[in-house]
């Protein structure tokens, strides 16, 4: 939720068209993105030139972002565990939160895309 208005505002400040298409509705493409191998995880930027070559590939996170979710995400009990559903809600919601309000992960994700932009 983030991501996405922050590659806006560079794609702006930088003159980039910028197009976006549902990822349930293109799953061959996303296929062709998996996180991990094997995950459809949005979302994904291609940065594409005007010959139609693939010059960059960012996301779905910026690793700093990673290792923060990753962090909050280990303080969660097993899934058979009684207690997983009401603390995974707690924490989709401090995660939600931390996305709208902390400026230092909007810095991450700016300066990851910024990085990748930066190889083309």
């Amino acid at each position: 939720m983030m991501n996405i208005p922050i590659l806006l505002n560079i794609s702006e400040a930088a003159n980039i068209e910028t197009r976006m298409v549902l990822r349930d509705q293109n799953l061959e493409l996303m296929d062709q993105y998996l996180t991990n191998g094997t995950a459809r995880s949005i979302p994904i930027f291609i940065f594409i030139d005007k010959n139609g070559e693939e010059k960059a590939v960012w996301g779905p996170r910026a690793p700093k972002v990673q290792e923060y979710v990753m962090e909050l995400r280990s303080d969660l009990p097993p899934k058979d565990d009684e207690r997983f559903e009401a603390e995974q809600k707690a924490f989709i919601k401090k995660i939600t939160a931390a996305f709208a309000e902390e400026k230092h992960l909007w810095d991450e994700v700016y300066g990851s895309i910024k990085e990748a932009l930066g190889n083309c």
